[in-house]
């Protein structure tokens, strides 16, 4: 599958990359006809640290007192940290990063001795991929419960432009994938025309769709 993998670089910076395949895919919420490979930017040092100083540009006036990192984001989500704190009302802060279990009924929760980093102060969310928004939701109702105030939403890929009344800034939107679409799995196209899922895709990686089942 690799093979038909093509390359995307960053408009804003070169040394940012995404892969995208085309094919039939199914996520927890949605079915898309590209599978967006962002495990780079996850993963790398060099490469992290370039997507970080890109997002960090957009929070410079923007304070903040906790990253929440969700889907394997928590790399980029340190390197961001560390941009945040080198200039802008940020400086010099030290900035908590943080990531949430998921409980028994799949609700985002922290435990005792995080909830303070969290309770009354600014905290920006960083996710990998934004679709649909339900796991924005989910972490917003998260926020709300321990009483965080969501001052920014930062994404990897993001086809979406706000949740919850917040934009989300992205290194990759839908623009730079101009053949991307998102479907509920009832309504899924590709679905009604009989082609089978290629994989399934969680916040890791892909999955082959003969390990799994897209119900």
């Amino acid at each position: 599958m690799e093979e038909r993998m093509q390359i995307i670089q960053s408009g804003r910076n070169s040394k940012i990359q995404i892969g995208v395949i085309p094919g039939h895919y199914a996520t927890n919420h949605s079915h898309v006809n590209h599978y967006v490979a962002m495990t780079s930017i996850k993963t790398s040092l060099k490469m992290s640290k370039e997507a970080a100083k890109e997002l960090a540009a957009t929070y410079v006036s923007t304070p903040v007192d906790t990253i929440i990192c969700l889907e394997g984001t928590e790399i980029l989500g340190s390197f961001l940290a560390e941009s945040l704190s080198q200039g802008g009302i940020n400086n010099a802060t030290d900035i908590n990063i943080l990531t949430p279990e998921l409980n028994a009924v799949n609700q985002m929760i922290f435990r005792d001795d995080t909830q303070k980093k969290i309770w009354g102060k600014q905290v920006l969310l960083l996710i990998s991929s934004a679709s649909t928004g339900k796991s924005i939701n989910r972490a917003i109702d998260c926020l709300q419960y321990y009483n965080g105030k969501l001052v920014g939403i930062a994404a990897i890929f993001s086809a979406i432009k706000e949740q919850g009344g917040i934009e989300i800034h992205s290194l990759f939107t839908d623009k730079d994938l101009p053949d991307y679409e998102n479907y509920m799995p009832g309504e899924c196209p590709l679905c009604k025309n009989g082609q089978k899922v290629d994989a399934l895709i969680n916040s890791f990686a892909l999955i082959s769709a003969s390990q799994g089942s897209t119900d």
